[in-house]
């Protein structure tokens, strides 16, 4: 099987940026969405197109966050939300039980400047972890998306600038941290204990074509599901978004 992650910024206009094509290039069997920033009548036709079953979590706030997973696998249930009708409101969280597996397709809160937001960040890293805790005792968890946090310094390219700011503050790298000590496993970490590879970029000053990014995108999974892990691959090659695709493939 092979599931895919990636922040579309906008579904509607990544759709418009060969969106399609790139599903289409990737075979993939599932893919999960964030920023879909759409509402139910505003889907667009083009997914009709790729012959995938769509799941969708639609914020409150039109134009604003949300939440998708378009899978060919028949999945046993759908959830949407984790339980705290705060958060929820946001569209934030899709998941889909599979016969050998929890798949959670979330996007994570950002801090916003100044850590404005931290505080709502905190409440739902606490109450996500619960969530995601709760599944684990049932299935193996793959929890995927737009995690909104450079772990640690090789995480991003200019970690020292960057101290402090949404992302790569204390507080949200420990959140990170204390997710994994609850038997949790960063895919492309593991695999790749030295690797570089970025899957956001500003828009500004060129931040893409000097490839200044940020690795934002995970693929997370229960300890005991890795050996079901055949590989991750980051797909910097394709655009149309400020986040690129992360691929996981599984045996």
């Amino acid at each position: 099987m092979k599931i895919i992650t990636w922040n579309v910024n906008g579904l509607r206009a990544c759709i418009k940026k060969d969106f399609v094509e790139s599903i289409k290039k990737i075979k993939c069997d599932v893919v999960c969405l964030q920023e879909t920033k759409l509402q139910r009548d505003q889907i667009p036709v083009e997914i009709e197109e790729l012959k995938y079953k769509s799941f969708w979590h639609f914020a409150i706030k039109k134009g604003y966050s949300g939440t998708a997973i378009l899978s060919k696998v028949e999945p046993i249930s759908v959830k949407t939300g984790i339980g705290s009708a705060i958060h929820d409101d946001e569209g934030r969280t899709v998941t889909l039980e599979f016969e050998d597996f929890y798949l959670v397709n979330a996007y994570v809160p950002n801090a916003q400047p100044e850590l404005k937001r931290i505080d709502f960040r905190s409440e739902w890293e606490e109450k996500l972890l619960k969530y995601l805790k709760k599944l684990d005792k049932k299935k193996p968890i793959v929890y995927c998306g737009d995690l909104n946090v450079a772990h640690e310094e090789i995480d991003l390219k200019n970690p020292k600038q960057n101290v402090g700011q949404p992302g790569f503050s204390d507080e949200e790298r420990s959140m990170m941290t204390t997710l994994l000590s609850n038997n949790f496993v960063d895919v492309y970490r593991e695999l790749n204990p030295n690797g570089r590879d970025y899957t956001w970029w500003s828009y500004r000053a060129n931040a893409r074509e000097n490839n200044t990014g940020w690795r934002i995108d995970y693929f997370i999974v229960s300890q005991r599901f890795m050996s079901k892990v055949k590989g991750i691959k980051i797909h910097n090659e394709i655009m149309g978004s400020d986040h690129c695709p992360v691929e996981l493939i599984l045996k």
